[in-house]
């Protein structure tokens, strides 16, 4: 009987490193002796309380299932005496009968760990079907497991999508606040601080996110892993477990042909002896002698009777020599059986005994160890959860509120506490006439000494029914007449070497030059640092910073480097301290006077029109203001080039600076919300056609001045 394809090919595993199998059949060696106790004569094993050997009256080696092996070391003597000598599932795949070596059995010692469950296995041992109950149990494990890593990945794709709302929301609060005409002072740095507060939330939550796909992809692994280890060690099981039922298949065949051999000794003998089989004892199948033949009295009955006959009536005509021949070979025959069915008695007795003493043990503890890793490793991952999410929640806590250290930011509540209404109320006063060019207002004191307005000629009173005013309270009409109101522009003197708030006219001829100085430099260090900075000129640079760099250039122009890493460092600080000259010029870049003259071009529906209209009212400006405009007008034509990198098309740029370059006069209040969208359109348009309002005009007009010469 050859297993040589049974437990030989069992896969190697990473707990033991090494195959456990059979090496080859014992049907050719030679019987060992039945294994007893050493120390006892009452049959028990050391791995079982069942009976160790299979005495003749019991040949088909009926026990009870043995127990868990005695995992102590003081048992491993008892245990290589009592051991079976067949093949073994544990022995490393050798025989140790032809040699009368037992197994190794300290290997059996190393099976369960010192830290391991013994109750919990052996308790599991005890159960018939074990192996299916643990890797049901790691179904509902993985099951589990998966179930808890979608949790994951659910939740990271909630986080996420909550933060990059916060981010995005962040982002277009302020662009929209920096368009719009909102209050400044400590409010919009207060504002501005919250929004970054927002940010830093919103970063946190990404962390947390991300935490959780990592967390979601190591469950998974871990799944996929208990899933393979899982139907590795269930496979190595049902394997073992059809082994063991071909054993015991085999020594039922073996115990038939024992059986059938005996009964056919047992007729030859009564036909030798001439007796009737009423007067014969049946031999004991079970008796493991088949030497000799012992009769005994029996109850006769008729079936017996009959087989006798039929005895009589198979070996008539035979006489002793022949009947000799044919009772030595039935005797041959039978020891063969006998032997045969000793021998696979033992196997199965072997093999039965390392099944369930050593290969389900071990299984069980293998899938049970994978349980467990199942089992832990999502417990791990979910209270891995719980405090990254208390440590999410108390990030959050301490960005919102802080502990009050020294060196920590302010809380949002604070930030919004800090808000100085008063004072910021006082500077809006003290920039509102700057900021806006608005006018002082009427003289205080009337225009005449008694300070009654003249009487309406007669032709108007008697056209309007105006009774007749009295002549005492008539105004003396010789009385030189005043002067309209008039609306002072009002500005810093240029003598005070100022920057902002000074006259263009007379910031260039105090200067000497064709264009001022801030609008230059500021230009020059956009156009090197900030061409590609996203939303130039649309988003506001840091308060504090554009003050300072205002009050540099205030002091001296000429002395500062905008160039630098001081300045340059965050371009929206130039290009916010730029915005800020154009407003504070006590009259915008394009005039009062042509104010009216702007709005009615930038009215025309057609586009030719328009730019013709527009073309011919920048022609009327001043110099100074005409040359500034054709300078910043290049300057702008340079930003819109890179729309594609920095947003800032032509219709954003127009938004920004239409209100400014194109103010309403000091009459209309300083805005007027209806001319807002011409504005914008008028700025627009001379933007788009910079190239045919100043570029190509100097080139006609160089043309014109050399053919008259």
């Amino acid at each position: 009987m050859d297993f040589t394809d049974g437990f030989g090919r069992e896969p190697d595993n990473g707990f033991y490193g090494r195959q456990r199998g059979f090496s080859g059949s014992t049907a050719d060696k030679p019987a060992p002796p039945l294994p007893h106790h050493p120390s006892s004569n009452s049959g028990t094993s050391a791995y079982s309380d069942r009976p160790a050997s299979v005495q003749s009256d019991d040949p088909a080696g009926q026990q009870q299932r043995p127990g868990l092996v005695e995992r102590r070391t003081s048992t491993s003597t008892a245990a290589s005496a009592s051991a079976p000598t067949g093949q073994s599932l544990g022995a490393g795949g050798q025989a140790a009968g032809a040699q009368g070596a037992a197994p190794q059995q300290g290997q059996a010692g190393d099976v369960v760990s010192v830290g391991f469950d013994e109750a919990i296995l052996r308790g599991l041992c005890e159960i018939d079907g074990a192996l299916p109950l643990v890797a049901d149990r790691i179904k509902q494990s993985i099951a589990s497991c998966k179930q808890v890593a979608v949790f994951f990945r659910s939740r990271a794709d909630i986080e996420e999508k909550y933060a990059r709302s916060l981010v995005e929301l962040h982002r277009n609060t302020g662009d929209v606040y920096s368009r719009a005409d909102c209050k400044a002072g400590s409010f919009v740095a207060a504002y501005h601080q919250s929004l970054r507060l927002q940010d830093q939330l919103a970063q946190n939550r990404i962390r947390f996110a991300q935490r959780l796909n990592e967390m979601s992809d190591e469950l998974l692994g871990l799944a996929r892993e208990g899933e393979k280890l899982r139907k590795t060690h269930k496979e190595n099981g049902t394997r073992y477990q059809v082994i063991l039922q071909e054993s015991e298949m085999v020594m039922d065949k073996a115990k038939a042909r024992f059986d059938s051999t005996a009964e056919e000794l047992e007729r030859v003998l009564v036909a030798k002896e001439g007796e009737s089989f009423k007067d014969s004892g049946m031999r004991s199948s079970a008796s493991g002698s088949s030497s000799t033949a012992s009769t005994t009295s029996t109850v006769p009955g008729p079936n017996k009777r009959g087989i006798g006959k039929a005895a009589k009536g198979l070996f008539k005509g035979k006489n002793p020599a022949q009947m000799q021949r044919q009772e030595d070979d039935v005797r041959a025959r039978m020891a063969s059986a006998s032997e045969a069915f000793r021998k696979a008695v033992l196997e199965s007795q072997a093999l039965r005994q390392e099944y369930f003493n050593f290969q389900l043990p071990k299984i069980l503890r293998l899938l049970k160890e994978c349980a467990d890793e199942l089992d832990m490793g999502t417990q791990y991952h979910l209270s891995r959860f719980a405090f990254l999410y208390e440590s999410t929640l108390v990030t959050d806590g301490t960005i919102l509120n802080p502990l009050g250290g020294p060196e920590e930011p302010p809380g949002l509540k604070a930030i919004f506490e800090g808000i100085d209404n008063r004072n910021d109320f006082k500077q809006y006063m003290q920039n509102y006439a700057v900021a806006r060019g608005t006018p002082r207002g009427p003289r205080r004191d009337g225009p005449y000494d008694e300070g009654y307005l003249p009487p309406l000629p007669p032709h108007v009173q008697s056209q309007n029914g105006f009774a007749q005013v009295p002549a005492s309270n008539v105004i003396n009409l010789n009385t030189p007449a005043a002067p309209a109101t008039e609306y002072v522009i009002p500005g810093i003197p240029a003598n005070t070497g100022a920057t902002f708030g000074v006259d263009l006219g007379e910031q260039l001829a105090r200067d000497g030059t064709e264009v001022p100085r801030v609008v230059e430099k500021c230009a020059q260090a956009i156009e090197a640092f900030g061409l590609e900075s996203m939303g130039i000129y649309r988003l506001s640079g840091t308060t504090s910073r554009v003050q300072a760099l205002k009050a540099a250039l205030d002091k001296d122009v000429e002395a500062v480097d905008v160039m630098s890493e001081q300045w340059s460092g965050d371009i929206n600080v130039v290009s916010g301290a730029l915005k800020l000259w154009f407003r504070e010029l006590p009259e915008p870049l394009l005039t009062y006077g042509l104010y009216h003259g702007f709005i009615e071009a930038a009215r025309y529906e057609n586009d030719r029109l328009r730019h013709i209209r527009l073309h011919e009212q920048v022609n009327e400006l001043p110099d100074p203001n005409y040359a500034t405009l054709k300078f910043f007008m290049g300057h702008l034509d340079k930003v819109r080039r890179k729309e594609s990198v920095n947003q800032m098309s032509v219709s954003n740029l127009s938004i920004v600076f239409g209100p400014t370059l194109l103010g309403a006069p000091p009459e209309e209040g300083g805005l007027n919300l209806e001319h807002m969208s011409f504005q914008c359109k008028a700025i627009e348009t001379i933007l788009e056609k910079y190239q045919e309002i100043f570029i190509e005009e100097e080139d006609d007009g160089g043309a014109a001045e050399s053919a008259a010469a």
